[in-house]
């Protein structure tokens, strides 16, 4: 029945309410249709590639006969997928827990100094680098050589601080030489010397160009009465039959800083260094004395640590990794330790507690969410770990360096196994796998605090 108002126009019964159902319902067709793209997209870059590696991990080389279980027991069979799994365990303990740890340490320290920020800002900048950028910059960095590999060149300044190197690697006595072997690279001269008798003491060996740049001219040493007397030099001119044999020649070069010491019944009595020009003057001790050129003459020059060996390859991409994630570790904590109520810190200093126990018992217990966000996050990364491990090891080590990720790239692209490679993405899948439950349960019970 219609109702009419004063002017006889009838007004319409309002619309029946929609029911709950229907709202709901209308709702979730409009964020499925929302999440559809989405949905698509996951499906096809993440879903499928997931199940079609499971399958295929089950199937031989050529895909065409099921194997089962053969290429999962491949996997703790092999020697290199054995090497690769052993590196994993390694990364994942060693390079989250540094990272964390360093980027804690630099988050509590810099928040005490008035440049902190701009710390910050440089120990975050290698996180603007991609890997491969930052794994050429490495390669580099342990380059052998100490001229060009800044490691070595810094190893190598520290050794040759407290313990100089030789500049005569190569020399040795020549034929019809005063002088003989006397076991473990040093050589000792064959007659016993005499105080008032000058001495001459030839090597050859040494190529012009590589004597130090302090030697001048040798000179034959002055009889000077009580003491020993004597030259060492490069006993070389070259040219054919130029040059006296056991004779200073006026184009020949001496040998600054060769050690000379004097030996009776197997001890050192006295010793000394020769001059520029090779001269050296030993005490009336050395009389009736065999001189001695030691083998610390003769050493050959420190070259610094192979870091890219077989034994150090590992914790030298490692610590590439952790130059660049150290940086993301401080920013997160930095910004958690920035919720931290500064009451409570300042409570326990004024109840006698010092850094060190605010730190350990208030700090870092405060700060335990935002570690275990980092600590799980970087456990995560390194289990998929492969740009740095393929750019920074030489071919020689990348067998020693090999991680899972490399060995599923070697095994798909360089082997001709994708069965195998297969059967590794779907370990590092369910290595994965417990590590994310556990941040999003976790994550879950945050929220619900």
């Amino acid at each position: 029945m219609m109702s009419s108002t004063a002017g006889g126009a009838a007004t319409p019964p309002p619309p029946a309410p929609r029911s709950r159902k229907s709202v709901t319902g209308t709702r979730r067709t409009v964020a499925a249709l929302f999440l559809l793209p989405a949905l698509l997209l996951l499906g096809a870059l993440v879903v499928y590639p997931i199940g079609y590696s499971l399958v295929r991990s089950f199937f031989d080389q050529s895909g065409s006969s099921f194997v089962g279980i053969d290429n999962y027991r491949e996997l703790f069979t092999d020697k290199s997928i054995l090497t690769a799994i052993k590196n994993n365990t390694i990364w994942v303990v060693v390079a989250p827990a540094v990272a964390t740890a360093l980027g804690l340490i630099f988050a509590v320290l810099t928040e005490r100094v008035r440049w902190g920020t701009a710390f910050k800002l440089v120990v975050f900048m290698p996180m603007a680098i991609s890997m491969l950028a930052a794994g050429i910059i490495f390669r580099l960095v342990y380059e052998q050589d100490p001229d060009r590999g800044f490691a070595n060149a810094v190893w190598v300044g520290v050794h040759d601080t407290f313990a100089e190197s030789s500049a005569f690697p190569k020399a040795h006595p020549g034929a019809e030489s005063p002088l003989k072997a006397a076991g473990g690279g040093a050589f000792i001269t064959k007659e016993p010397v005499r105080a008032g008798e000058p001495v001459v003491l030839p090597l050859v060996g040494v190529a012009p160009d590589q004597l130090p740049d302090s030697a001048k001219p040798a000179k034959a040493a002055a009889a000077e009465p009580g003491k020993v007397t004597g030259t060492t030099w490069q006993d070389f001119t070259r040219g054919k039959g130029v040059g006296e044999r056991n004779g200073v020649d006026a184009s020949e070069l001496g040998y600054p800083g060769m050690k000379i010491e004097a030996v009776k019944d197997g001890k050192v009595v006295d010793s000394t260094r020769a001059a520029a020009d090779g001269t050296f003057t030993l005490s009336s001790k050395a009389d009736g004395a065999q001189l001695r050129l030691p083998a610390s003459n003769f050493r050959e020059p420190y070259n610094g640590v192979d870091w890219l060996g077989p034994s150090l390859v590992t914790p030298a991409v490692i610590g590439s990794y952790i130059w660049m994630w150290a940086g993301f570790a401080m920013v997160l904590i930095a910004a958690g330790l920035a919720g931290v109520p500064r009451e409570l810190l300042e409570a326990a200093r004024v109840d006698g507690a010092s850094e060190w126990q605010v730190f350990r018992r208030i700090t870092v217990p405060l700060l335990a969410p935002v570690l275990a966000v980092v600590l799980v996050t970087l456990m995560i990364n390194v289990l998929k770990i492969f740009d740095l491990v393929f750019i920074i090891p030489p071919g020689s080590s990348q067998d020693e360096a090999n991680v899972l990720a490399l060995q599923l790239y070697r095994s798909a692209f360089s082997d001709d196994q994708p069965g195998i490679a297969s059967a590794i993405a779907v370990f590092l899948l369910l290595l994965v796998v417990p590590v994310m439950l556990f941040n999003i349960r976790r994550l879950r019970r945050e929220v619900r605090r």
